[in-house]
């Protein structure tokens, strides 16, 4: 017990004598695993998003004839060769007219004068969650284009192309935004470590003169570094989930961010982040005292 308080008095009196290098590391620590968390959140957010908008993705395949009930088995038959899908839903002329109606809802007095079979025939596919990457919808899209009778495909390609896009590019900000969180906590918490060291270089080597274990003189550097990893990503993190709550309360209301549901970090992820915090700042203050510590 006595060991550990006068472990705790040395990183104690450590921080005080380089106070200042101590809190711009805390800082630097701190915006770093904002940074990443911030990007890494949003991207987090746009897989969702992109499951939840995927549930309701369909393939419109337009027709020119309404088939019958021998030609709807072989259409059937010609897309499930193709893969497996959830659901082929045939609609009619006048189901199609049904529905555009409802869709203008107090507006749709301007059919009045039209015909309710002046909208194509359609086949609606729903198709498996492994048919959803973009390359494969595209692939399928092509496959159901060259069915008999058919006039046109519709899937929303332009959307898919744009979400897919970006949430390439968030993966890309996400691996640069962690590179750079390595390389400034390892180099931040050793370059900290490194002024301590060089400060107390003599009484470092009377301790050991006198007596003192290397266990003794090396664990304060190790607990400052933890100390580093913990408090900086536990701010950074904090900062992250207000400015997390700010955004959904501001923006809260009739919208887009209010058709899909938003979510913070579970549990586990957070205490991962905040290991692997601990972890690097704790790597950079060994790798300081390997260099610079003389016992």
């Amino acid at each position: 017990m006595s060991f550990w308080l006068t472990v705790l008095r040395q990183v104690g009196r450590n921080l005080r004598q380089t106070w200042m290098s101590q809190l711009m590391t805390l800082l630097t620590v701190s915006l770093s695993v904002l940074m990443f968390t911030l990007f890494y959140l949003i991207y987090a957010n746009m897989l969702n998003v992109g499951d939840q908008l995927g549930d309701d993705l369909r393939l419109i395949v337009y027709l020119e004839e309404e088939p019958g009930p021998e030609m709807q088995e072989q259409l059937k038959k010609k897309i499930l060769s193709f893969d497996e899908v959830e659901n082929i839903r045939f609609i009619s002329r006048e189901e199609a007219f049904d529905s555009f109606a409802s869709q203008l809802g107090n507006d749709r007095d301007v059919l009045e004068d039209m015909p309710n079979d002046f909208l194509p025939p359609s086949i609606e596919v729903t198709p498996l969650r492994t048919l959803r990457s973009l390359t494969q919808m595209k692939l399928f899209s092509g496959y159901l284009s060259r069915l008999p009778g058919t006039l046109k495909v519709q899937y929303g390609q332009d959307w898919m192309e744009r979400f897919y896009s970006f949430t390439r590019l968030l993966s890309i900000v996400v691996l640069l935004s962690g590179s750079l969180l390595i390389l400034t906590t390892i180099f931040m918490v050793a370059y900290t470590i490194r002024l301590t060291i060089l400060g107390r270089q003599d009484e470092l080597e009377l301790l050991k003169l006198v007596g003192a274990t290397n266990n003794y003189i090396r664990t304060p550097f190790l607990l400052e570094g933890f100390l580093q990893g913990f408090l900086g990503s536990t701010l950074g993190l904090a900062s992250l989930y207000l400015l997390f709550h700010w955004i959904t309360e501001r923006f809260s209301g009739p919208g887009f961010l209010n058709l899909i549901e938003f979510t913070f970090f579970p549990p586990l992820t957070v205490l991962t982040i905040i290991g692997v915090s601990i972890l690097l700042c704790t790597v950079g203050s060994h790798s300081s005292m390997r260099k610079y510590l003389r016992i």
